[in-house]
């Protein structure tokens, strides 16, 4: 079991290598910060289950490289922009963007029933109930890699379905900033 000097010997002898090595995968030095953190309060959390002998260092460089990549993942600037829309949320003026954006709506939830009911299950979950994949792939029993599959699936369905209506989802981001 790690105890609190271990610990804080650890911290300080590895805090600023993984924060280097979150870097590789995350260009913001706050987000790297912040990631190498939550690293170190789960390892704390379990520390019981730790043992100190065994790779300690291999599994805080394993956990900041896939928290990196969930980052990756959860930020907007890797997400289809078309799927971050929440137009019941959108504050526009004019009765012309009103209509516009009930006609999106309208035309995502065609693509949505156009999908296969796993696929569109899992991407339900993932966009509006913002699970993990490994939350989705608990609750539905199936594999992660399963789930990455069924968002692929939805995802190409998706675009495919809504390609005609990019000029207005783009007119729609333009309204919202």
């Amino acid at each position: 079991m790690l105890d609190e000097v271990q610990y804080e010997q650890l911290f300080k002898a590895n805090y600023q290598y993984l924060v280097n090595f979150a870097r590789q995968y995350v260009g913001d030095e706050n987000s790297c910060e912040d990631i190498v953190q939550k690293v170190f309060i789960r390892l704390w959390e379990k520390r019981a289950d730790i043992e100190t002998d065994q790779g300690i260092k291999s599994y805080l460089f394993t956990a900041v490289r896939n928290r990196s990549l969930n980052h990756l993942r959860d930020t907007k600037k890797y997400r289809s922009e078309l799927l971050d829309i929440n137009c019941a949320e959108a504050d526009i003026a004019s009765e012309t963007d009103h209509f516009a954006i009930e006609e999106l709506e309208k035309k995502i939830a065609e693509a949505l029933a156009s999908l296969p009911e796993k696929c569109r299950l899992v991407f339900e979950m993932s966009r509006y109930q913002e699970m993990k994949y490994r939350e989705i792939a608990e609750e539905l029993s199936i594999s992660t890699k399963t789930v990455e599959a069924h968002m692929s699936k939805a995802l190409k369905g998706l675009k495919k379905h809504l390609e005609g209506y990019l000029g207005l989802i783009q007119l729609i981001f333009a309204l919202l900033k």
